[in-house]
């Protein structure tokens, strides 16, 4: 019983796997295409931290940061950086120097894969049409099959009974001859 339940088990994850790998294979041909600036680590570290950018995380992070200099400062528990702030300035300008073009090659690199994925979904949609424009002709054809087997199965179906009825006449016949006949005998 455990072996059963194991197989049926291991072909619904591979009908699974198969749906996944079916709806996804108009993008399989473009997985070898790299993005504008490459695959190597540093294009996908600088990706991944220009998407941390705009997370809440990193927003609260920022924030209880910037918040603790300002009042470690105002408060005279350190002296490294006095009122207009001058160095939480600097680090905010290195930040923004950083972040936007970190921020420009994150979507650069979203919009490659977009557009490989839009067209890919095109192809798809594409092959989909064709498919039932062949559908559509074959059920044309098989439907002319039909009223065509229809209309002979009409004739078939008038000849019989035209046979039937001449049979009839014929044994009606028949039966008044052997009738007439037999009168004569007796």
């Amino acid at each position: 019983m455990y072996k059963l339940e194991k197989r049926k088990e291991q072909s619904e994850k591979a009908t699974e796997k198969n749906k996944y790998e079916s709806y996804f294979r108009f993008h399989v041909p473009h997985l070898h295409l790299n993005s504008v600036f490459g695959d190597d680590w540093f294009a996908l570290k600088a990706e991944s931290f220009a998407r941390f950018f705009g997370t809440p995380m990193f927003l609260i992070g920022q924030t209880i940061l910037v918040t603790i200099w300002i009042l470690l400062n105002i408060l005279g528990f350190v002296h490294f950086d006095l009122y207009p702030f001058i160095l939480l300035n600097l680090a905010f300008s290195l930040q923004a120097a950083y972040a936007a073009p970190l921020i420009l090659l994150a979507q650069t690199r979203q919009a490659d894969r977009d557009k490989v994925h839009s067209e890919a979904d095109a192809e798809h949609r594409e092959t989909i049409a064709l498919a039932s424009e062949e559908r559509e002709k074959l059920a044309a054809i098989q439907t002319s099959q039909l009223a065509d087997l229809l209309r002979q199965n009409t004739i078939l179906t008038e000849t019989t009974q035209q046979l039937s009825q001449r049979i009839e006449t014929l044994t009606t016949e028949l039966h008044k001859k052997l009738m007439d006949e037999k009168s004569s005998f007796a």
